[in-house]
């Protein structure tokens, strides 16, 4: 592949990751919206929105802006931790993690509309945001740039202390968890189970059985990844691919 072909290509890879991400933070907006709690990456920045609306001392700032200054917290927490190890290329996570919040606030403008009332309502919402989270993320794994800072900051964990991964991304989002309680005392004096409740919970087990549910049955969006040179050849692979 020429030199072209790997701009295009590279473009293309970042361009399906957009679709990923857009996906993902759906999932979180319709969590958000459900009442019941939200997903555990959004837990902090959702307590710091709401302090920004009931106190004038907390800045005004929307749970995607909060979730710039989050990420940007934990690509600063993996240089401390990796230091010479950190590869300077998983700065992009600065980049991703920015888009990230803005699509978070993006689909909540979107989903404004979703006001469930009833406990059955809140609850077929909340299963539905994570499991279109949960869609986003296998996605986003299947495209392969780097990953998001709520995965990089365990992940440089994982690789100083030898433990194994998925043990150290629970630890590090029961932690989230307990912070967004710390916080919601330190604002409002009492725990908002609207923000960290029962559907927080079920996100932090629910989401990753989505993901590998789901991880499953898009091996045809490997085929999508890899560019081919011309165009037309690569639609006409796709369109055959897809519907062989």
């Amino acid at each position: 592949m020429n030199k072209k072909d790997r701009i295009i290509s590279f473009f293309w890879q970042h361009i399906l990751l957009l679709v990923s991400l857009y996906i993902m933070t759906l999932g979180v907006a319709v969590c958000v919206r459900s009442g019941v709690g939200s997903s555990v990456i959004s837990v902090l920045p959702y307590v710091f929105e709401s302090a920004g609306k009931a106190f004038g001392n907390v800045p005004a700032l929307t749970i995607g802006q909060y979730t710039y200054i989050m990420n940007g917290i934990l690509v600063a927490g993996q240089i401390a931790i990796l230091r010479r190890r950190f590869e300077w290329v998983q700065l992009f996570q600065l980049v991703i993690g920015t888009i990230f919040g803005f699509l978070i606030d993006v689909n909540m403008s979107h989903t404004a509309w979703l006001a469930p009332d009833a406990v059955w309502q809140k609850g077929i919402a909340q299963l539905a945001g994570c499991t279109i989270l949960g869609i986003g993320i296998a996605f986003e794994v299947r495209c392969g740039s780097v990953t998001m800072p709520g995965e990089g900051f365990p992940v440089a964990i994982s690789k100083v202390t030898g433990r194994p991964f998925p043990k150290v991304k629970i630890a590090v989002d029961i932690t989230f968890v307990v912070l967004g309680v710390m916080a919601s005392f330190m604002f409002f004096g009492q725990w908002m189970w609207h923000i960290i409740g029962v559907g927080t919970l079920f996100a932090m087990f629910y989401v990753g059985m989505a993901v590998r549910m789901v991880g499953k049955h898009i091996g045809w969006f490997d085929r999508v990844l890899v560019y081919k040179p011309g165009f037309r050849r690569y639609i006409y692979g796709l369109a055959k691919h897809i519907y062989r």
